[in-house]
């Protein structure tokens, strides 16, 4: 069946605007090449509107009470489960995640809404002991102001929420602007915010690709804050842009996610979990298993039921198929450079055990889920984030040697160690230089932790307390009072 191809508006100041450019970016769906729609390339007008209504909608929203903004967020959340089926199927089309997956994003999309609403009545401050008599001090939390959320791909309903949810309960307002390769569930989201009674300009959001309104917003002068999630390239352009201005930088970026597994493990819990680390959303997801270092004497057997997994994955058009495990990668990019990867790896005398070529589908850009073996330190397909379905292992004499492979590298996100030994584990944690340690689970973290990175993982976090935090700003008050 064909669809009608719809174009999109801007959502700025409370009401959907056609941009004066009159220029588009056609979005595509990865498993089957159809163009489903069209959002606005943003001209600077637009995104200089979209921030000016965020500025004069910010003092009166943030004087109201934190419970008041929560209270907004659950009408949000409240219209995102009415919605939920029809986002899912959205995100399956323009994504090319499978059904199963984004039925949980729609949904924890909600979640994370609710959770951020209960922060209302838990913003804190201190109180601070001073060194003269007759003096308090008080230390402030209040809102930094008008946030940019620039949004990625791989999980673009949810990580509005990310954006959005902290920086609306802190007293913020937000400019959004979504990844140009999956706008079309941004923009839907807009029309549910429009359902509610949120003061206009609260919310913005606009179109465009990354390198034009992506640039445009990290640059403004009236942007207190940039919060990103994607790779490690734009991060830095978008923290060179924000330095012109000393902007706020809030940064998600890359990750090779190293996955250590010992001789005394449960092997079976050890592959499945890493298997599933590694297919998830196709393996576009900056936190998953990226990396196998295993101890010698269970290499064979751990690649073995690894092995079985990957040749059971089931692969295809999500939007045609309900019972997979994962779909087609986001363009044929990213399907290009795991060709160029795995047959380096190859050429350096690697083995791909299974998978390793392009899908035979018809359609999509689609490439078999593959297992390599016989892996060197140093090299590329160990140490650059491959960001697809691909995963090699190394064996390794001990657990310090995995340690020190695992820090051997630029960046420092998610880690796990598969071990029945408790002293290990905790060495393990001990020892590794990442933000995030899983010990004898998949990699996914909660919403309630801390999900921020080292090294060129980028700068700041996301998540809990401290991810709300991110958007605050701190006051210090000294009361003489005698």
């Amino acid at each position: 069946m064909t669809r009608s191809i719809m174009d999109y508006q801007n959502y700025i100041d409370g009401r959907f605007v056609a941009d004066e450019k009159n220029e588009w970016v056609e979005v595509e769906n990865p498993a089957t090449h159809e163009i489903l729609a069209r959002v606005p390339e943003s001209s600077g007008a637009s995104i200089d509107a979209a921030v000016a209504a965020a500025n004069r909608a910010q003092p009166a929203w943030e004087k109201l009470p934190a419970i008041q903004r929560a209270g907004y967020l659950r009408k949000i959340s409240a219209k995102i489960r009415e919605n939920a089926a029809r986002i899912a199927d959205i995100i399956v089309r323009e994504q090319g995640k499978t059904q199963a997956l984004a039925n949980v994003e729609a949904n924890f999309t909600a979640d994370y809404f609710d959770y951020m609403a209960e922060w209302a009545r838990r913003l804190e401050g201190e109180v601070l002991t001073s060194d003269r008599a007759g003096e308090s001090i008080f230390l402030h939390r209040k809102p930094l102001g008008t946030v940019a959320g620039i949004l990625p791909w791989n999980f673009p309903f949810f990580l509005i929420a990310r954006k959005v949810a902290p920086a609306l309960v802190t007293g913020n307002t937000i400019v959004l602007k979504p990844s140009e390769e999956t706008p079309i569930n941004a923009f839907e989201f807009a029309k549910l915010v429009a359902e509610t009674d949120i003061p206009p300009g609260v919310i913005n959001l606009v179109g465009g690709r990354g390198a034009v309104a992506g640039s445009k917003l990290s640059s403004h002068t009236g942007i207190d804050l940039v919060t990103f999630t994607g790779s490690v390239g734009t991060g830095i352009r978008i923290m060179q842009a924000a330095a012109a201005n000393l902007t706020r930088v809030n940064l998600e970026l890359g990750g090779k996610a190293p996955a250590i597994v010992l001789a005394d493990a449960d092997l079976d819990l050890a592959a499945k979990a890493i298997y599933d680390s590694r297919v998830i959303n196709t393996g576009q997801v900056c936190n998953c298993a990226e990396r196998v270092y295993v101890e010698k004497k269970v290499e064979a057997e751990l690649t073995e039921k690894l092995a079985k997994l990957f040749k059971a994955t089931r692969y295809g058009d999500p939007g045609a198929i309900a019972e997979l495990d994962m779909g087609p990668l986001i363009n044929q990019a990213a399907r290009d450079k795991l060709v160029g990867i795995v047959d380096r790896a190859r050429q350096a005398g690697a083995e791909v055990v299974t998978g390793g070529k392009i899908a035979s589908l018809d359609k999509g850009w689609h490439y078999e889920p593959t297992l390599i073996v016989g892996n060197k330190s140093g090299a590329e397909v160990m140490t650059k984030e491959t960001f697809g379905p691909v995963l090699p292992i190394q064996s390794v004499d001990s657990l310090d040697e995995a340690v020190a492979l695992s820090n051997d590298s630029e960046y420092g996100l998610t880690s796990s160690i598969f071990t029945k030994d408790l002293n290990s584990a905790f060495r393990a944690v001990r020892d590794l230089k990442f933000g995030e340690t899983y010990v004898n689970r998949e990699n996914f973290e909660a919403m309630q932790g801390f999900h921020a990175g080292r090294k060129k993982s980028g700068i700041g976090g996301a998540d809990g307390k401290h991810g709300l935090y991110e958007f605050t700003e701190t006051h210090v008050v000294y009361i003489n009072h005698g």
